[in-house]
């Protein structure tokens, strides 16, 4: 998908360019898309530099979380739920280990660790599928939350403003959360009414309660403060909950016997790695989207959008960040490739650069997760996964539209 995406971008800039030579007499587009191409190589190189050191400083707390044992804490606090959404699954299968460890590591931001944990917990869940070709309720339940999983930790999203001089590159931490917790109660209620799951279990909904207590806690708190209150409060109790995580993780290391410098120093060299790792596929997507914005079929498409919403008499300023939108059920790099664009076109700082940043942590990239998850066990029949973790998706993107414009503006 993402190689299709790829060239269409440059086959429509093409087109588009040469439409503009031809008929326009604007033969100076091609220096232009040129010129583009390299500056943007540029741009994604120094980018992929900057975020060494935050990606490695983030990578070693996280690091530092998984080696004390705070993964299996969260696994024992979750394992209950997942017993009463799974009902198939024994009690004490390695299945419920694997799944509850994978959404540990999801909602730390481990991705490194996520995904081995998740493709074992899909190999667990396929000894017990009776139809080995066909995805089992357990397995698209899995999936469908794990692709819209509520991450506690967005690391890469803060890392990306950062880099990008963003004034507080956590201060999207808060609308980020509510927009995963609402893209995981849309993927959860899909699934339950495909699978007839009682919601109203004592055990699930006591979870759900305390779940969606939280975030009702955070709207009602921030709906009772002005714009400008709601910003610096947002930015306080974001940063005092991410300070508190990382003292929580050395706490956890100093009751572990954990060696919380070597784990760090581990995980640092993994963002090092990671930060270079990064580069070529930055590289392709910022190079793709220059040329696709240069050609003018992207300003065409963003024009065209606005004509609607305003015919609708909206506001079109969340225009800007649909593209970020539209990329991320396909691409998690593409999707990231797009949010730095908004940000750096628009300023890290503007409402377009912030939604693009709420959308891009709302949710998981569903069809990247399906085909690399189904794909290892060898499912060819997905049934209603799909269709749940776009729903999911849908309701994700819109509450971090919704959510931005209630906090930034």
């Amino acid at each position: 998908m993402l190689n299709l995406l790829w060239i269409i971008f440059f086959i429509l800039a093409f087109v588009a360019s040469l439409y503009q030579a031809l008929f326009l007499g604007h033969p100076e587009i091609y220096n232009e898309i040129i010129q583009a191409m390299f500056a943007m190589a540029k741009t994604a190189f120094e980018i992929s530099l900057g975020l060494t050191g935050v990606l490695s400083l983030w990578l070693g707390i996280m690091k530092i979380a998984e080696k004390s044992g705070f993964i299996t804490l969260l696994t024992h606090v979750l394992s209950p739920l997942f017993t009463r959404l799974m009902p198939e699954i024994p009690k004490n299968h390695p299945a419920l280990g694997a799944i509850t460890m994978n959404m540990a590591a999801n909602a730390l931001g481990l991705d490194n660790a996520a995904t081995p944990l998740g493709i074992k917990a899909m190999h667990e869940l396929q000894r017990l599928n009776p139809e080995p070709d066909k995805a089992s309720n357990a397995q698209i339940l899995f999936l469908v939350i794990n692709t819209s999983a509520v991450t506690l930790f967005p690391i890469t999203i803060f890392t990306y403003r950062a880099q990008m001089g963003a004034n507080n590159p956590t201060d999207v931490f808060i609308p980020i959360l509510i927009a995963t917790y609402v893209s995981t109660l849309a993927g959860l209620i899909a699934v339950a009414i495909k699978q007839q799951i009682n919601l109203f279990n004592r055990t699930i909904l006591a979870y759900m309660s305390v779940f969606t207590a939280g975030i009702v806690a955070i709207v009602t708190y921030f709906s009772s403060l002005e714009q400008v209150q709601m910003l610096h409060q947002s930015a306080i109790i974001s940063n005092f909950i991410l300070f508190s995580l990382v003292i929580t993780f050395l706490c956890g290391a100093i009751y572990t016997r954990t060696n919380a410098y070597e784990a760090f120093i581990e995980g640092a060299k993994e963002g090092f790695n990671t930060a270079i790792t990064i580069i070529p596929y930055l590289l392709a997507m910022l190079v793709a989207i220059a040329v696709f914005r240069a050609s003018g079929v992207l300003g065409f498409l963003a024009e065209l959008i606005k004509f609607v919403v305003l015919q609708a008499g909206l506001d079109t300023q969340f225009v800007d960040a649909l593209p970020t939108a539209f990329m991320k059920p396909f691409s998690g790099s593409g999707a990231r490739a797009m949010m730095v664009d908004a940000m750096q076109t628009h300023g890290v700082d503007s409402l377009p650069g912030r939604i693009a940043a709420t959308v891009q942590g709302s949710t998981e990239t569903t069809f990247y997760v399906l085909a690399v998850y189904f794909g290892a066990v060898g499912i060819k029949n997905i049934r209603y996964a799909a269709l749940c973790g776009i729903i999911a998706d849908f309701f994700g993107i819109l509450a971090a539209i919704i959510v931005a414009y209630w906090f930034f503006t």
